[in-house]
């Protein structure tokens, strides 16, 4: 069925094993100074091992203030050299090729993040996230430039790698140059494409003439820019003629820059979405095209290539989800395949802070090797109380490690506040997290028993050596007049079809929860209006999905009430003070979605009564599921 996507391909002189990429995706695993980490060679000789054809890294600097992030990898002096070539030995010896992308993030940084200095740009623009005005690149600073990312080239050929990317797309310094809505220049690096391209021609140039032309070149590039004064595909096919002339092999294909929203895209977007720019680039080209975009499905990957969309598929977040997602496709193992569910809270999520990436789906990203290096000295019972993504993970590392494990859920499904999560538009795919992990529990021989509530007495018959106690949260009842009432009922219940929504519903609570189940109802042809506290909505949710969110709520017609305290709940409705102003809003029916309060009356239980008691996810505290699976996953650890 994959013949396709496992065939051999050709990126100049690279020969590839398979179709199957790991696109460039910044994980912010290494030292500040550039150089390569454990935590960063792991990571990707992990995919590697998984089965990838191809592994192009992420940001490699072309000098020290070209960083984008603070913790990303560095070409731009000898020093580095050394540990990058452990880096391309240790992906080399399970059969994968690996090319390092050079990167400037040009005005797409700030002082805090490249060494304290003022960005550069090609023009005095600030970039819309940052807001730091660059400084106005001069032509001997262009000079001196293009030569860094040459000697960046030879320095990634010294170290091992089988070639090197520039990147051109999500509105780095390179694409700047390229786009006239970055790039106000009158010189002759500005004005008509092709001194706009002039740039990188002289970068080409300075590269080949450093490292040969036998070496591979790749070059990144957003189809879209999507924003006003933007490139578009025509100008993109354009560019990528230009650049096959020019002595480039391969052309990669992403979308977007900072400000649009879609330089990586939330599950609020279709999958594939970005075939279609990559179908109309690779018309224009006879060099392989590569494709990125919300592609996490090995039959999907080979109905593109078989189209003739593309001639290599790239995943970034589906390689962080199951780094052995190539392994398992080639088997034909396609259920033990953990997703990439579009939520982006470990990945852009931590990246918007600064931080190291992780994965909801996969605790053990970044931490590779943690299973086999935590070998328990004897095979213990274990007991794993909820059944919510801190259980399931405690449940599949203990299991993993060779324990007994039974699992107890009170409800009569497995995920928890996960499945009701699923229901709102563009959330479906949640549910394949918690069908893969059943799936994994079933194989490992966990008991799992639904329906059924743990107690002290089932403890103390039990006897087990380790207990984990995951129950999860339960929503957060206030002390308001009438929410006791009969037309009071929760969003969890509204979300899996246990209640029939009335024709006009307050949803009290504005975060992610109410969010998502008022786009439920307005859905549903409902009249909904969102009552929230404080001045704004949803302010904890991860930049990538709430767009999505506030344009159905505008689509549905949905009220939101701001700054709105509620006093009391009728059968007719509730009773408001808004920025100090008593009102009365009409509703058949209330729905709570104000919150969660932790479950863990039963550790108190245990005490005394069983052997180790572990306490994970929303248990300690409720945080976003991204918290619950690692804390689960270091529970299975440390039985």
């Amino acid at each position: 069925m994959l013949e396709t996507l496992f065939s051999q391909c050709r990126i100049g002189k690279m020969e590839i094993k398979n179709r199957l990429a790991v696109s460039p995706m910044v994980c912010n695993y290494c030292e500040k100074d550039g150089k390569a980490t454990e935590r960063f060679m792991a990571y990707h000789e992990e995919k590697a091992r998984g089965g990838w054809g191809l592994i192009i890294t992420e940001n490699y600097s072309v000098t020290p203030e070209a960083r984008g992030f603070t913790h990303v990898a560095g070409l731009y002096e000898d020093a580095q050299i050394a540990g990058h070539t452990d880096l391309t030995r240790r992906v080399h010896r399970h059969g994968a090729k690996i090319v390092a992308q050079l990167v400037h993030a040009g005005r797409q940084t700030n002082h805090k993040m490249n060494t304290g200095v003022q960005p550069v740009a090609p023009s005095p623009i600030p970039c819309p996230e940052n807001q730091e005005i660059p400084h106005e690149m001069t032509i001997a600073e262009i000079r001196v430039m293009v030569s860094r990312f040459g000697d960046a080239a030879l320095r990634a050929k010294k170290a091992g790698f089988d070639g090197v990317e520039l990147n051109g797309g999500h509105g780095y310094l390179i694409a700047e140059f390229l786009s006239s809505y970055t790039n106000k220049r009158v010189d002759e690096y500005g004005g008509t494409l092709f001194n706009r391209l002039r740039f990188v021609k002289d970068i080409i140039q300075d590269l080949r003439s450093k490292v040969g032309a036998d070496f591979p070149l790749l070059f990144r590039i957003s189809s879209h820019e999507g924003m006003p004064g933007g490139r578009k595909l025509h100008d993109t096919r354009a560019i990528a003629m230009t650049l096959e002339e020019w002595g480039v092999d391969a052309i990669d294909i992403t979308s977007g820059t900072y400000g649009d929203g879609l330089t990586v895209p939330s599950m609020a977007e279709s999958h594939a979405w970005n075939a279609d720019s990559a179908a109309a680039v690779k018309k224009a080209v006879s060099i392989p095209v590569i494709i990125v975009g919300r592609i996490n499905e090995p039959i999907l990957a080979e109905s593109i290539l078989k189209s003739g969309m593309a001639d290599i598929i790239a995943m970034g977040r589906g390689s962080l989800a199951d780094p052995h997602l190539p392994e398992k496709a080639q088997k034909g193992q396609f259920e033990r395949i953990r997703q990439c569910i579009g939520c982006m809270q470990g990945c852009i999520g931590n990246l918007g802070i600064d931080g190291p990436i992780s994965c909801l789906v996969n605790p053990e990203l970044g931490f590779e090797g943690e299973l086999a290096a935590h070998a328990p000295p004897r095979k213990k019972k274990v007991v794993v109380v909820g059944g919510g993504p801190a259980g399931l993970e405690a449940a599949r590392a203990a299991a993993t490690r060779g324990h007994s494990v039974t699992m107890y859920e009170s409800q009569s499904y497995l995920g928890g506040q996960f499945t009701a999560a699923s229901f709102p538009p563009y959330k479906g795919e949640l549910a394949s997290y918690v069908s893969w992990a059943r799936n994994e529990l079933n194989l490992l021989g966990v008991n799992v028993q639904l329906n059924t509530t743990f107690t002290r007495q089932m403890a103390e018959g039990l006897k087990a050596d380790s207990i984990v106690v995951a129950a999860g949260s339960t929503p957060m009842i206030l002390d308001i007049p009438g929410i006791h009432g009969a037309n009071v009922v929760l969003a969890q219940d509204v979300l899996m079809g246990k209640c029939e929504p009335a024709k006009s519903i307050a949803v009290l609570g504005g975060g992610l929860v109410g969010l998502e189940t008022a786009v439920h109802l307005g859905w549903l042809g409902r009249k909904v209006t969102i009552f929230e506290k404080v001045d704004r909505l949803a302010p904890d949710v991860v930049s990538g999905v709430l767009p999505a969110l506030l344009h159905l709520l505008d689509v549905y017609g949905i009220e939101r009430v701001l700054n709105a305290e509620v006093l009391e709940i009728s059968d007719t409705g509730v009773v408001v003070k808004v920025n100090g102003e008593r009102k009365q809003y009409a509703s058949e029916m209330v729905v709570l979605a104000l919150g969660m309060n932790r479950e863990n009356s039963l550790v108190e239980e245990l005490k005394g009564s069983a052997g180790e008691v572990l306490v994970a996810g929303d248990a300690i505290k409720p945080r976003q599921a991204l918290q619950a699976t690692r804390e689960g996953f270091e529970a299975g650890l440390r039985i």
